[in-house]
């Protein structure tokens, strides 16, 4: 019996040490492809001319906040930021 209990334990720490490891993981994955999704964004507005260079900061400041960063991002572009 102490051994059933012992290997009840362990799964359960092991499953709970699996989602802390996990978790980084995703929010790291979430923010590059956010990212990449934000750098596509800026790059389709420069279709239409607006001339916004893409650089890692911008792509980001998209990737985090959505639309609003890109609204952000063009509004600091108009005042020469």
């Amino acid at each position: 019996m102490d051994i059933v209990a012992g290997i009840a334990v362990g799964i359960i720490v092991f499953a709970i040490l699996g989602k802390l490891i996990a978790l980084p993981f995703r929010i790291l994955w979430k923010l590059i492809t956010n990212s990449i999704v934000g750098a596509i964004i800026l790059w389709g507005i420069n279709l239409f001319g607006v001339g916004i260079e893409i650089t890692f900061l911008k792509a980001l400041i998209v990737g985090i906040f959505g639309i609003p960063g890109v609204i952000v991002v063009c509004m600091a572009h108009v005042a020469g930021f």
